[in-house]
């Protein structure tokens, strides 16, 4: 082995001015948002819900018992309660969605936090819906909001697409 690699880094780094390595733009494909990811397992959720003063339910579904569909909530100081959604498959997050009831600062505040994190998309809106929404790497985060009962409701949904690929493939190969 030659040190050729690591002059060339050192080299790199002496050269280049100070602050440089802060402008590399951190990896986005972890796709989060108030610490919850999918793909996540379910323990691992659970525990994030506990220390937000949350807890998590789970039932098996019933037609396929891979499949847990769990509820919780959790409080934010600013907005009140917040809903969890999980569907779980063998004890993975494949799909999370957060809901609220927010009024426009709080909505504010979530999409610039996810613009601040992801970078700005165009808004779609449908019908009376708009949306917001990010892929990367077979992961989608989607910021949805609407006007329902003379306010607004907002949430959050994480998908993994390999986690749902895998169940998809299990389901198609004959295994319940």
């Amino acid at each position: 082995m030659t040190l050729r690699p690591l002059v060339a880094a050192l080299v790199i780094a002496l050269v280049l001015p100070t602050g440089a390595a802060g402008s590399i733009p951190p990896d986005t494909a972890a796709l989060q948002f108030r610490g919850f990811r999918a793909g996540a397992r379910l323990a691992q959720l659970d525990s994030l819900l506990r220390r937000q003063g949350g807890r998590l339910r789970c039932d098996r579904a019933k037609r396929d018992p891979k499949v847990s569909e769990c509820r919780g909530a959790v409080s934010d100081t600013a907005l009140g309660p917040i809903t969890v959604w999980v569907s779980a498959m063998d004890s993975a997050a494949g799909i999370i969605t957060l809901s609220a009831a927010v009024d426009s600062s709080g909505l504010r505040r979530w999409r610039d936090d996810l613009e601040r994190r992801y970078g700005r998309v165009p808004v779609r809106t449908q019908g009376g819906q708009s949306m917001l929404q990010w892929v990367r790497r077979g992961r989608m985060l989607r910021l949805t909001w609407r006007h329902e009962r003379g306010g607004l409701t907002a949430s959050v949904s994480l998908v993994d697409g390999r986690v749902l690929d895998a169940w998809g493939a299990q389901r198609a190969a004959g295994s319940p």
